[in-house]
Parts: C-alpha cells; structure tokens; sequence
C-alpha cells in the first residue's frame, strides 16, 4: 500500500463513521417527526422540548369549558390560538411541578383577544382556562375565589 495512502486512512476513517452516523441521525430524526405528526402515537411523541400544538392531545378542563361557554369562545377558536397563538412567557409556568403550563395569545375569529393557558402533559394537553383580554366577562364556575380573579 501507498505510504501517502497508509497515513491518510484514519482520518478517512474517522470522516466516513462521522457521516455514517449523521445519516443515521437524520433518518431517525425523520421517521421521529413522521410518526409524531399523526397524534396516534404518545410513545413517539416527544413532547419534553417546548410546547406542542398539535391538537390530537388536546382535552378540555371543567373550568375551561365553564369559561368558553361564558366568553362565547369554541373548541375551534381554541385549537387554532393553540396553532397559531404567542405564547407569553411571562404569564407562563414551565416550572410547574406536575406539567408545564404556557399561557398562549391571539385573537379569535370573532375578535377577542384571548389568552388560553394550556397544562401540557406527556399523555395529553389540557385546557387549564380561557381568558378575555378586553372583557370583563362576569361568569360564575366551580372553583372560582373572588381573591383570584383571572385579570391582566
């Protein structure tokens, strides 16, 4: 063999593995987001980096449907501010001992300006409540303390 050859075929080596293995990578890292994206499958989902909208984990709290039902605000507004919406770190809880809690912004179809705090889970995402940014909405559902009035 070729001296030139013998001295230069580890580091040849060593740059075939390392794209050996970043081929690997991106493949995995693709069949990863494929199976993902269907919502069939909570195994798959990796649901630890950030929030995730897809709304195929989305479920409903008594109190948020208390509070839609008194605001006037559908699942359909819900999910597309889940899809769509800000979220807004400062009034967010990703620290939250049982399941980090973003708080996420936008406007409705019909207008509002709503912020919907969204407890994400590994199973599920529940819809914690839906707030009216604008509108002083006076609605009466279980759990609500005059001390803790959901404002700005």
């Amino acid at each position: 063999m070729n001296p030139q050859v013998r001295k230069a075929a580890p580091i040849i080596l060593v740059f075939a593995l390392a794209a050996l293995v970043f081929i690997i990578r991106q493949c995995k890292d693709e069949r990863d987001t494929k199976e993902g994206t269907t919502g069939n499958s909570t195994t798959s989902a990796n649901r630890d980096h950030g929030f995730d909208r897809r709304t195929s984990y989305i479920e409903y709290s008594n109190h948020a449907k208390c509070r839609m039902a008194c605001r006037k605000i559908s699942q359909a507004e819900v999910e597309e501010i889940m899809q769509d919406g800000r979220i807004n770190y400062n009034k967010s809880d990703l620290k939250n001992a049982r399941c980090p809690r973003y708080a996420v912004e936008g406007v409705t179809t019909d207008k509002q300006k709503v912020r919907i705090v969204f407890a994400q889970c590994n199973e599920k995402t529940q819809v914690v409540t839906v707030i009216d940014l604008d509108t002083d909405w006076s609605c009466s559902c279980p759990g609500d303390d005059k001390k803790f009035e959901n404002k700005n």
